[in-house]
């Protein structure tokens, strides 16, 4: 199938496909816009070393202490959201209103750049409860850290501040509908290619070509009410490209 034949069966079939992405995208965009609670995310960050004294710090540094700690920022990521972790916060913090499950639900983990600094983060449909819930996971984990692994290596670096004003994160309507766009076109297209493949009717010359393996020598256009008034009493005939005008109608 030629180029063209694909441009004609999208052609035939433009409106459908405008028709459903302009719906799909209309019904999306009021969802995203309306429908959906705002998500706020907050963030505290906390630096993990091999060292309690940070005095010794700086003269005893080295690559491969370096490397050993941001090895050990992977086992940190998978203690920081287990339930008993969330359920020391939770213990700790009752103001915050939100039970161990949540909270994990709510809560992720990831460090900054291959560095020695882990990211909590936290969304919520305030941020003033984001920026309380990051701290606090922040703050349990710290005071948790001598206890589990015996070693005081981690602090925290920078707390989130409630008071801050923030945009909500999520849900992002220009981004729905841009993915939206696309994938409607998609459907629509795809279902225009699906209903020309199952629609087995003659259409134009090239279907009877090759239906019937004969050339169309001519054909009869639409005859009209206003055709009959021409005064001429014999109804023209559509030439064919390329052949040779064979038949014709005598009155």
């Amino acid at each position: 199938m030629e180029l063209k034949q694909y441009w004609l069966i999208v052609k035939r079939r433009l409106l459908m496909i405008i028709l459903i992405i302009t719906v799909s995208c209309l019904a999306i965009g009021i969802y995203s816009s309306y429908l959906i609670t705002p998500q706020y995310e907050a963030s505290a960050k906390l630096i993990v070393n091999d060292y309690k004294d940070s005095s010794a710090l700086i003269p005893s540094i080295d690559v491969g202490s370096i490397n050993s700690t941001i090895g050990l920022i992977k086992t940190y990521k998978e203690i920081l959201r287990t339930p008993r972790m969330m359920k020391k916060v939770v213990k700790a913090y009752p103001e915050l209103g939100v039970t161990y499950g949540e909270l994990i639900g709510k809560v992720s983990v990831s460090s900054v750049n291959e560095t020695q600094v882990m990211s909590i983060s936290v969304q919520d449909d305030s941020y003033e409860q984001a920026a309380k819930i990051a701290n606090a996971v922040a703050i349990v984990f710290q005071k948790s850290v001598p206890e589990l692994m015996k070693v005081d290596n981690v602090l925290v670096l920078d707390q989130a501040d409630p008071k801050e004003f923030h945009g909500p994160v999520a849900p992002n309507p220009k981004m729905n509908i841009a993915v939206t766009f696309m994938l409607a076109m998609m459907l629509g297209v795809g279902l225009s290619f699906l209903l020309d493949y199952l629609d087995d009717t003659v259409k134009t010359e090239e279907d009877i070509e090759n239906l019937l393996g004969v050339p169309v020598l001519t054909s009869i256009p639409n005859f009209e009410e206003r055709d009959s008034l021409d005064g001429t009493g014999s109804m023209p005939l559509k030439k064919i490209a390329r052949r040779e005008q064979n038949v014709s109608l005598d009155s």
